[in-house]
């Protein structure tokens, strides 16, 4: 039903410029770690290098519809392989800085014809706690930009109207890699490997994921038609083929792998995420080819699976395995027409043209660079 918007085409649309930023907001933090790669993380390493061949990039600045910084602001990374928040502000405003100082373009605008992409937990609050989150906000100098991000909620300070909620990334050449016959029967009716309990950060167990991995985990451990646990298989690529459901939980934050994996390999998502904003909502028609499950009615979860009749499930078994609705959660190497950049580039293409009043007049100004907080404001 989406499939006119899944397939639309950005080139001819659209003109990006990609400002040209010293090797320290990119090349040289990817250098220092490349961790980076390959971690949930990536699309902003991978967009930046789409963007540098693609067709809809320009060097004239001046026809321009849209500007483009490239600041990996995730790829400073713990041992973990988890990237810290605390000097991705001060990167953000660093680069923002320079580019105002060297260009005219952002002062026109106070950012509204730019887009960064922000792919942390809760995006362009750079945090991994939403307490933390919420508390920082979104970084005032971003306010009039539009983020491509990862994080999507509903009615929550860390998403701004207007932003392009993309996928994370997962890996598409081991994805591809681990495919099995696509007649391989689904034997595994309700599948998932994770973490229910996240004993490190939420001791006492009732925040970390508000609950619902525990709910899952407390009401269907023993269940035999729910193959749940937190070890982590060599084989959970080809298990995910053979599971007729795929649960995707919330974690910390809403989103997690899980989804594109989901979609990749054909298993029906169980979104259970309160007031989750999917990737690519306009065009990948989510209520289609997966299920919801309200937070609150994990406990019936056995019920609400057992009672969706065959024929809604041959319905979304076919609809996810459109081969474009795969391609579109997907960052490729090489790219491939429809793919999640193209995606990216056709939610901006549909913001165009920018209204006039995006413009500002002379001498006025809207953002006020010296809010937030105090260890934000530090030079990087």
């Amino acid at each position: 039903s989406a499939g006119d918007v899944l397939e639309d085409d950005p080139v001819g649309r659209l003109k990006v410029y990609v400002y040209e930023l010293p090797s320290k907001y990119n090349k040289k933090i990817l250098q220092k770690d490349p961790r980076c790669l390959s971690h949930m993380f990536a699309a902003e390493i991978f967009m930046h290098r789409f963007l540098l061949s693609s067709p809809v990039r320009t060097l004239n600045p001046e026809e321009a519809d849209w500007f483009y910084t490239p600041i990996y602001a995730t790829c400073d990374l713990t041992p973990t392989g988890l990237p810290l928040p605390f000097k991705s502000p001060r990167m953000v405003r660093s680069a923002i800085q320079l580019i105002s100082s060297s260009w005219p373009y952002w002062n026109r605008t106070e950012g509204s014809d730019h887009f960064f992409v922000v792919p942390h937990d809760f995006g362009a609050c750079f945090h991994y706690q939403e307490e933390k989150a919420i508390e920082r906000g979104i970084l005032p100098i971003l306010r009039r930009a539009t983020l491509v991000q990862t994080f999507g909620q509903r009615n929550h300070v860390c998403l701004n109207e207007g932003s392009i909620t993309i996928p994370p990334y997962a890996p598409p050449q081991k994805m591809q890699a681990r495919q099995i016959p696509p007649d391989t029967p689904r034997s595994i009716f309700v599948y998932f490997r994770g973490l229910f309990y996240d004993v490190n950060n939420d001791p006492e167990g009732g925040y970390y994921a508000r609950g619902a991995r525990a709910a899952v985990w407390e009401n269907f451990k023993s269940n035999p038609l729910f193959d749940i646990s937190t070890e982590h298989p060599t084989t959970y690529y080809e298990d995910m083929q053979r599971a007729i459901f795929c649960l995707c939980p919330l974690g910390w934050a809403p989103w997690s792998p899980r989804l594109v994996e989901a979609v990749v390999f054909g298993c029906i998502p169980v979104i259970i995420a309160d007031d989750i904003v999917l990737p690519f909502a306009d065009a990948i028609p989510w209520e289609e080819i997966g299920v919801f499950v309200a937070e609150e009615d994990v406990p019936k979860l056995d019920k609400i699976l057992t009672s969706i009749p065959p024929h809604v499930i041959l319905r979304k078994q076919r609809l996810l395995a459109n081969p474009s609705m795969k391609r579109a959660m997907l960052f490729p190497q090489p790219t491939l027409p429809g793919d999640a950049f193209h995606q990216i580039l056709n939610g901006l293409a549909r913001k165009l043209p920018h209204p006039t009043s995006v413009y500002l007049k002379p001498g006025e100004k809207i953002l006020n660079w010296t809010t937030g907080p105090i260890t934000d404001l530090k030079p990087w």
